[in-house]
């Protein structure tokens, strides 16, 4: 399965020694990966993705937002820096599930 979307760079600053910055799958697409996946999960309900934002390809993982909400995408401080973007920025991101 392959989704394109475009999303918000945003930060989850829960722990603030450690600043993450995401992404925030579309509700629709979340729900059909859900349905696609099962429960064919890792830990904390992760699933390995590859990605595509720009010129930049990474393999990580997606993971479910809390209380059942869209799937969360990890953005790495090296791929916002070679694409240029920040919190607050719209990105176009592609990602494939690896092992569904």
């Amino acid at each position: 399965m392959i989704v394109v979307f475009d999303a918000e760079l945003w930060t989850w600053d829960a722990r603030r020694a450690d600043s993450w910055t995401f992404v925030s799958l579309p509700a629709d697409a979340s729900e059909e990966i859900r349905a696609l996946t099962g429960a064919a999960r890792r830990g904390f309900g992760s699933l390995r993705v590859r990605v595509t934002v720009g010129a930049s390809m990474w393999t990580t993982s997606i993971f479910p937002g809390s209380g059942g909400g869209p799937y969360v995408l990890p953005v790495k401080r090296p791929v916002r820096t070679a694409e240029a973007l920040d919190v607050g920025d719209i990105a176009t991101v592609t990602i494939e599930l690896i092992d569904c």
